[in-house]
């Protein structure tokens, strides 16, 4: 048992900044609490002395706010960030190294006895306030968005956003990125795959991220086009693209990064 909780405390640190010292989580991470009591609760539903067990489990959720089954079935390392609100039902399932955010229900569809609430395999990530509903399956590594309503399986690797879930899979890196660029520029941005992340569902992001490829993929045509014509003795292009400086966005409520990001997008160096 003592092993668990060390292993339990270790696991918060790479998966929460905020955590400072081993005694800071062993007592002030109500996530980790009631991880602990419902190893007790389940244990005692296992040995089918299930009155005791739903009252541990109650005593539970009265003191972390958090509301797990105590036939719910939890992996090692799971990792109840905040917390409150969770909710995880009888035949739920929770693999190793999964982590939870608060407002999270594994929730059932159906009143019927039998299997009725979802599968998580191991390291799967579902954000704040997601429900994911029914005997459904939650692949490896998969990651859930905050709020969203998954209610179908979700495979390995795999990401699930909005209402209801729409499944998005990793893609492999871009064949017209092989240099890196637009990595660049996105790392610059603080996006992912150049100025948007592939799971991202917010539409400004998205508009930006189209925006910024299309510019891009016009200054490598222009730039090709440029060199096809200097070959044939033409004389164009002979200056280079002018710069964007974070000056030139002073008033329009874009943030320092973005602005900075786009002073430095078209640099020649990147």
């Amino acid at each position: 048992m003592f092993t668990h909780i060390r292993e339990d405390i270790n696991s918060v640190f790479a998966r929460d900044p905020a955590a400072r010292t081993k005694l800071e989580v062993l007592f002030n991470y109500p996530g980790l609490h009631a991880v602990w009591l419902h190893r007790i609760s389940h244990k005692l539903w296992s040995w089918k002395v299930k009155w005791l067990a739903r009252f541990v489990s109650n005593i539970a959720r009265f003191i972390t706010g958090i509301e797990i089954h105590p036939g719910a079935k939890l992996g090692q390392r799971v990792f109840i960030d905040h917390g409150m609100g969770v909710v995880i039902g009888e035949t739920a399932t929770v693999g190793n190294d999964v982590t939870l955010y608060h407002g999270v229900t594994l929730g059932g569809t159906s009143w019927k006895a039998g299997k009725r609430h979802p599968t998580l395999r191991d390291n799967v990530v579902v954000g704040a306030g997601a429900k994911v509903l029914g005997p459904i399956e939650i692949g490896k590594n998969a990651r859930v968005g905050s709020n969203s309503v998954v209610v179908k399986d979700v495979p390995d690797d795999a990401t699930c956003v909005g209402v209801p879930g729409r499944i998005i899979l990793a893609q492999k890196e871009d064949k017209a990125d092989a240099n890196g660029k637009r990595s660049k520029i996105a790392k610059k941005y603080g996006f992912d795959a150049y100025a948007i992340s592939t799971d991202n569902p917010d539409p400004v992001a998205n508009a930006m991220g189209i925006m910024l490829e299309h510019v891009h993929l016009m200054d490598v045509k222009v730039e090709e086009m440029c060199k096809v014509i200097q070959s044939l003795g033409g004389n164009v292009c002979s200056e280079s693209i002018p710069k964007l400086y974070a000056e030139d966005f002073e008033g329009t409520g874009i943030s320092p990064t973005v602005k900075k990001a786009a002073a430095e997008a078209f640099d020649p160096q990147i």
